[in-house]
């Protein structure tokens, strides 16, 4: 522990250097003045004029009363540097006032000692306001260590996104605003042969953590389930299935979630579709300005054992575009399901093709360091005529 002697009387630094070595602390460095004590770890006396690293000081005990700039004034200006703030200050002070010390703590002193000094009040209060700084930074460490951990694991879940998929008569795109570090939505297509495609769109319950394992768990069955089940309703069901062997004792939140699930036949022009509590898809073809909403038909999945469900169809004759959606795009607008959809409705509908930066501008241009109440998600679906082929 390095402990930095700031006072410019050279009999009181004396006194506490050798209070300091009786008690077996020898890594101690000392300043004249505030100045040079604000030098020392590695800043102006003004904010903005240096921008200091991580200091090596543990501990400073700062004489409150010095020529040019007292310490409670040279207190504040550590107290504006992140880098600085979390080392203790104690204040050493003849001065008897207590407004002065009110003054002193306020501007971020955690203690201080009177003079003439007492070895045992000195060593008292050094060795508590070094085991609060051992604690803090202990603290600091963990909470750096699982923000590392988070921002891994958040680049591992974003990794099982399906990419943007470009064919000749089905075009897909998504944007994704998770609310946390890790997050609850979950997107995905496949091929399914002779011009057919599985898309999915889901919203794990809440945020966060819990919501994030039990997404990657659906995530990790998910293709498969796709690709062996293909079937609106079957689909549905086995993910109902798999998500109740999830079965956790004593949990005290029932976890389920939402989902919209589409097999779209390019070929027989067709949309059969299962939405599982989600919000409406919408689908604009042509010129047409109202789209056909593909509305929930079940409840949520993994809210019961057994799912009876009816797969919805529709088919269509001209290009077009289906736009899916998690609610946290709802939730920009207040007021009633009907008002939020006409605003989506308003900015989802026209050109067939995916305009990303319209819609990132639209949907997802708030600020991204800002924690939201819930994760945004938009897939977009392009249905083109394709070219002809002789």
């Amino acid at each position: 522990m390095r402990i930095l002697i700031v006072d410019d009387n050279p009999t009181n630094v004396i006194i506490i250097r050798e209070i300091l070595k009786k008690e077996d602390y020898r890594n101690f460095i000392t300043a004249s003045s505030a100045k040079e004590m604000l030098s020392l770890l590695g800043i102006g006396s003004e904010k903005g004029e240096e921008q200091p690293k991580q200091s090596n000081i543990d501990l400073i005990l700062l004489d409150m009363m010095m020529p040019e700039m007292d310490g409670i004034e040279a207190c504040r200006v550590v107290q504006q540097y992140e880098q600085l703030k979390d080392i203790p200050i104690i204040m050493v002070t003849a001065v008897g006032d207590s407004k002065k010390l009110a003054e002193a703590l306020d501007a971020g002193a955690v203690d201080y000692v009177t003079k003439p000094i007492n070895k045992v009040e000195l060593m008292a209060r050094i060795r508590l306001a070094l085991r609060l700084k051992r604690e803090k930074d202990w603290h600091k460490e963990r909470d750096q260590r699982m923000q590392d951990e988070l921002k891994l694991a958040a680049l591992v879940q974003n990794a099982v996104l399906s990419l943007p998929l470009v064919e000749d008569t089905f075009v897909v795109h998504a944007l994704y605003q998770p609310s946390f570090e890790l997050a609850g939505d979950l997107y995905a297509w496949y091929s399914l042969g002779d011009g057919r495609y599985g898309v999915i769109l889901l919203d794990m319950m809440g945020h966060g953590i819990s919501s994030s394992l039990f997404c990657m768990f659906i995530a990790s069955v998910l293709k498969d389930t796709v690709t062996t089940y293909v079937e609106p309703e079957k689909v549905i069901q086995e993910l109902n299935r798999r998500f109740n062997q999830l079965y956790i004792e004593k949990q005290l939140v029932q976890y389920y979630f939402t989902a919209i699930y589409l097999v779209i036949d390019t070929r027989m022009k067709r949309i059969d579709y299962i939405n599982a509590g989600h919000p409406p898809g919408l689908f604009f073809e042509g010129d047409a300005k109202k789209p056909v909403l593909l509305e929930s038909n079940c409840h949520p999945v993994g809210l019961f054992d057994r799912m009876d469900v009816q797969p919805q169809s529709l088919s269509y004759e001209e290009e077009g575009h289906l736009a899916l959606f998690t609610d946290g795009l709802l939730e920009l607008v207040k007021g009633e399901q009907e008002e939020q959809l006409d605003f989506l409705v308003e900015h989802l509908s026209g050109d067939h093709d995916w305009q990303e930066e319209v819609m990132r501008t639209a949907f997802f241009n708030d600020n991204a360091d800002v924690e939201r109440d819930d994760d945004k998600c938009l897939v977009w679906i392009s249905l083109k005529k394709g070219t002809d082929k002789e």
